[in-house]
């Protein structure tokens, strides 16, 4: 029933249309009240043992791969020091003051992928699934398309698919860790 039939209604004589039209306007708003869209929960920060984990398997990903080349990059000495001072907090658990620092050093170099890999790490250890599968994505983007740094990346959206239930997608990634793993065909 449309607000302008509620109006009609109520223009009808008698207290008996009048209670009736108030009842239907009453849960028209209700109705508009149901319906409005829920803000999203915040991320609750994953069980120490289930970080550690998901985290293991994201550096087993790349761990030991010699198909390619590694280039790491030379930087600032600035941001070289938020990095190792942010490695340093992860490796202690300390994830919100890794995350932090990664920031300031993303914040420096904004497209630096080994960066954005470590700030996606440092997300899904505190369960934010949106905004580690985003820092993968940019790493994956900017970074190489073989060796260590894409298997990490493609690990990680690997592990939110698979936190998520979605099994194809989960198959599909660790197809790319894979495919991260072999010689470069292409020469590039």
């Amino acid at each position: 029933m449309s607000v302008g039939s509620v109006q009609a209604l109520a223009a009808r004589s008698g207290a008996r249309a009048q209670r009736l039209s108030a009842l239907l306007a009453a849960a028209l708003l209700l109705g508009a009240c149901a319906t409005a869209p829920q803000a999203p929960p915040p991320p609750t920060p994953l069980p120490a043992a289930d970080a550690a984990r998901i985290l293991a398997a994201i550096r087993r990903a790349g761990a030991d791969n010699h198909s390619v080349l590694q280039i790491h990059p030379l930087r600032p000495a600035g941001v070289a020091a938020l990095a190792a001072q942010a490695r340093a907090a992860a490796e202690v658990g300390d994830y919100a003051t890794a995350a932090q620092l990664f920031d300031q050093a993303l914040a420096r170099e904004p497209d630096a992928p080994d960066l954005l890999q470590d700030r996606a790490e440092m997300a899904l250890a505190q369960g934010e699934w949106a905004a580690a599968g985003q820092f993968a994505a940019r790493a994956l983007r900017h970074g190489p398309r073989f060796g260590a740094l894409c298997a990490r990346g493609w690990q990680t959206l690997a592990e939110i698919a698979y936190a998520h239930g979605q099994t194809d997608q989960y198959t599909t990634d660790r197809q790319h860790v894979d495919t991260c793993r072999k010689p470069n065909p292409s020469g590039e």
